[in-house]
């Protein structure tokens, strides 16, 4: 019997988890999150179409806020087929090689959003602290370049998660936490020492968000500085009104993110309902908010928006 218990199987499939006890009221759950799909996908891009169309926005700020955007819009597809499936159809499947590939994506994005946050930061810290040599600064090839940067950055740090999930063997027990694949969700199904998983994870966290959300705190506390110093307290605040978008955004992003990857590390007593709600938080909020956000921040893409709907 024994024998039997240690078996260890490389399991086809992994089992999604949406809200536990309210498997009958899954159909009526699925309306909130049809809606937040719907209203995310058109605000984002609304979001795109406006800066393409514009050639007034053709401008490092609002270049950042599109590849914010498409990061976004990354997001939300990633995570569309399994959460959906699970509210509509009750589909609870997912075989290794989809979960790997989803949890590859999800991974990606998410270091993409974080670095596309700490230019969008630069840009800020340019623009007030230097705003006449702003354009010779940030031209718009550099702009690409950088972003090309973000994206094979977060790329390159998340390859190795399927790699390092698919040498294992899974237990029986292969229900997952959430309604798509996480790294640190699925490692804890292992049967095998899961030691480099747990800290190639944990470095990331450290050395990618961390060191982006730092940066982040480092350059405001620079235009901080700058502005404290400026005499008329008219154009201080001038400044810093054009941060406070983004200033929501870092929030948005780096609030559940941060709360989602204490919870699995250290709260193993903590409400499984908990984890579910953080990680819906996580990747459903920010490309939602973020185009209300910006849009009601700005008015120069305000009066932009306006003026394509009326």
């Amino acid at each position: 019997m024994s024998a039997v218990n240690d078996t260890k199987l490389n399991s086809a499939i992994f089992l999604l988890t949406g809200i536990p006890g309210q498997e009958e009221v899954h159909l009526w759950i699925s309306i909130p999150f049809c809606f937040i799909y719907v209203f995310s996908i058109l605000g984002n891009s609304t979001i795109l179409f406006i800066i393409k169309t514009d050639p007034s926005l053709h401008e490092p700020m609002y270049i950042l806020l599109s590849m914010l955007a498409i990061t976004d819009l990354g997001l939300l597809i990633s995570t569309i087929p399994t959460i959906l499936g699970i509210y509509l159809f009750n589909s609870r499947e997912i075989s290794l090689d989809a979960c790997f590939a989803q949890l590859f994506f999800i991974h990606s994005f998410a270091m993409i959003e974080s670095s596309i946050l700490l230019l969008m930061a630069f840009d800020r810290f340019v623009a007030i602290s230097n705003p006449l040599r702003y354009a010779s600064i940030l031209t718009l090839p550099r702009i690409f370049k950088m972003g090309l940067v973000c994206v094979l950055r977060g790329m390159a740090v998340s390859f190795p998660f399927p790699f390092l999930l698919k040498r294992f063997q899974y237990c029986r027990v292969n229900v997952l936490s959430h309604s798509y694949c996480l790294h640190q969700d699925v490692m804890k199904l292992a049967c095998s020492d899961i030691t480099v998983n747990y800290i190639y994870g944990l470095f990331l966290t450290i050395s990618m968000d961390g060191l982006d959300s730092l940066l982040i705190f480092l350059s405001y506390l620079m235009i901080l500085k700058m502005v404290l110093s400026v005499a008329s307290h008219t154009e201080g605040f001038r400044a810093l009104n054009t941060c406070v978008s983004h200033l929501c955004a870092i929030l948005l992003f780096y609030t559940p993110e941060i709360a989602l990857s204490l919870t699995h590390r250290l709260g193993k007593g903590s409400s499984p309902l908990l984890q579910i709600v953080l990680g819906y938080i996580y990747l459903l909020i920010p490309p939602l908010m973020n185009p209300i956000v910006y849009s009601v921040k700005s008015r120069h893409f305000r009066g932009r928006i306006i003026r394509v709907f009326v």
